[in-house]
């Protein structure tokens, strides 16, 4: 056979597989008015499993068996978004939780932050809250977490991301283990000096102290200087207070101007950060589960199986359901070698047909899925 006459053939098989698959999904309709009536749940992890067992049997070598079990886990996955989607348009919707507000209320509310006054994520909560808030700080960010979830706190800021350092990744765990939810969100940028006692020079310093985070979004200038040692401490605003309270000039912090101010600091060097275009996001958490109705943006995490093509196929319900994902984040499961849980940003509202069935799919599919906030 000529090649022209091996493409015809593949032609008219491919035609075929056209027409099966309509026929297929023809049924897979039918499947759906069943749970539709029955309330039976789409996702059926036994039957799948037996299915793709089945396929792989049929085909004949490693490799076709193997390459059986793909087309077949991804018809299936194709099934079941097609079924959420029925099952939404026949009125089959799930509370998921919460409870959608105009505004966020942040008149005569009680808001706390990690560290102390002058931190990055004091200048995040007055930022946000303005003036007229009660702005306390506490020395840990789970101490902040823990009073919104006790209620002894309405909100606490904390932060998440940072455009040049990336992820604050202990921050992410910690939304796992406390009862909050994200309402909303503020970028902060970076503009840090170095400070120093005010009798004190550049050529005075010994050692620089500061956030981990800090010292790497300056690692340029400080490196820069190898004879000054790089201690971190809990933030920049704790690195300022220490430098006043030593009174040691060889001593200098990482922190910002208004910390420089507040201590009474000496600004040594201005902009030291290497990325002028430096920000970092603040997410703002609240103990009741809502969410305004402008909201724009939804965070979820879920764990998968440690198996091949399991998060090509979660993140497949995004896809299919034209929802835009703007970040993906993953962190180990403790105690479960190779095991990861994800988190997920996506564009959407949760009123949005689209999120809801998306996070319909995700939530049958995945491990432990929960949705973060919506803000």
């Amino acid at each position: 056979m000529d090649l022209q006459k091996i493409r015809d053939r593949l032609d008219v098989i491919d035609a075929e597989f056209v027409r099966l698959f309509e026929e297929r999904m023809r049924l897979v309709g039918q499947v759906a008015e069943f749970k539709i009536e029955t309330g039976k749940q789409v996702f059926d992890r036994e039957r799948e499993q037996a299915k793709i067992a089945a396929v792989r049997g049929l085909a004949h070598g490693a490799f076709n068996a193997q390459a059986a079990e793909e087309l077949f886990t991804q018809l299936m996955t194709i099934s079941r978004r097609y079924q959420y989607r029925l099952l939404e348009q026949n009125g089959r919707k799930e509370d998921l939780g919460f409870r959608q507000v105009d505004a966020i209320p942040t008149q005569g509310v009680k808001v706390v932050y990690q560290g102390v006054e002058g931190a990055y994520s004091h200048e995040a909560a007055l930022a946000y809250f303005g003036e007229d808030a009660q702005i306390g700080h506490v020395r840990t960010w789970e101490d902040a977490m823990e009073a919104v979830e006790s209620r002894d706190a309405d909100y606490a800021v904390i932060p998440i991301e940072n455009s040049s350092a990336g992820a604050v990744r202990d921050n992410f765990d910690l939304l796992l283990r406390h009862d909050n939810v994200i309402v909303a969100e503020i970028c902060i940028p970076v503009d840090h000096m170095l400070l120093g006692l005010p009798g004190a020079n550049l050529a005075d310093i010994g050692a620089v102290y500061s956030h981990p985070q800090a010292l790497m979004q300056s690692c340029e200038y400080l490196n820069a200087r190898s004879h000054w040692r790089q201690i971190s401490v809990e933030n920049t605003a704790v690195a300022a207070q220490k430098v006043i309270s030593d009174q040691n000039k060889s001593q200098a912090a990482v922190a910002s101007r208004a910390a420089g101010r507040l201590y009474g600091l000496k600004v040594l060097a201005e902009g030291i950060n290497h990325n002028k275009n430096n920000a970092t996001r603040f997410i703002i958490l609240a103990k009741d589960h809502i969410y305004r109705k402008d909201a724009g943006k939804v965070t979820i995490c879920f764990e998968l199986p440690h198996k091949s093509g399991t998060l090509y196929n979660m993140l497949g319900n995004l896809i299919y359901n034209g929802v835009n994902m703007r970040m993906i984040e993953s962190r180990p499961i403790a105690g479960r070698n190779w095991e990861y849980r994800f988190f997920v940003d996506v564009e959407g509202n949760l009123s949005d047909t689209a999120i809801q069935n998306a996070l319909r799919s995700v939530s049958e599919e995945a491990a432990n899925m929960r949705i973060l906030g919506n803000y």
